[in-house]
């Protein structure tokens, strides 16, 4: 994230704090000021890393439940996908994922062809979908240059086809409510 937007993302979280009555502590700070200066979408220990120079006596506890206060409140996102630690996301509008199959970096994708897809019904399931994003996978270009660009694999560990979608190429995920996610 770039200055002005981590200076959004703390005024945001002080006017969050101010209409939700809790308050504005250090760790809340500290843990969601390292979290906008980073676009790896770390795991709560490397965000614990980051910090714990700076706060002296901080628990891992405390830093999994700000970061969870952070999802809950809107400030940040959650990228869960099969076979990694949660990531957390300081980007809370709709954006989609590239993560690679071999070092787990989580890639930050911006299409807007794939934020206008319609909506499946889901009715007879009596789920209503709220937002959504998607998780393309495949080797990144680093872990691609040191396999010798041998190519994307597919969840066994074959080449997929290029050209070819492979299955489970695209996940979804659903976030929260579209409305808090826009304009953060």
């Amino acid at each position: 994230m770039t200055h002005p937007e981590r200076k959004t993302k703390r005024a945001d979280l002080e006017a969050v704090c101010r209409r939700l009555g809790l308050p504005l502590t250090v760790q809340r700070q500290a843990i969601l000021e390292a979290l906008a200066e980073r676009d790896d979408h770390p795991t709560a220990d490397q965000i614990f890393e980051a910090v714990r120079d700076r706060l002296p006596g901080l628990s891992r506890t405390t830093v999994y439940r700000v970061l969870d206060t952070l999802v809950r409140v809107g400030l940040a996102g959650k990228t869960c996908h099969p076979g990694t630690n949660v990531r957390f996301d300081p980007r809370t509008n709709r954006h989609h994922h590239l993560v690679c199959q071999l070092c787990e970096r989580v890639i930050d994708l911006r299409a807007p062809a794939l934020d206008a897809l319609s909506l499946p019904s889901t009715r007879h399931e009596g789920f209503e979908i709220s937002d959504y994003s998607i998780y393309f996978r495949g080797l990144c270009r680093e872990c691609r240059s040191r396999q010798g660009d041998a190519g994307p694999r597919n969840g066994n560990g074959s080449p997929t086809s290029r050209g070819r979608r492979s299955p489970g190429a695209a996940t979804r995920r659903r976030k929260g409510s579209r409305g808090r996610r826009e304009g953060s």
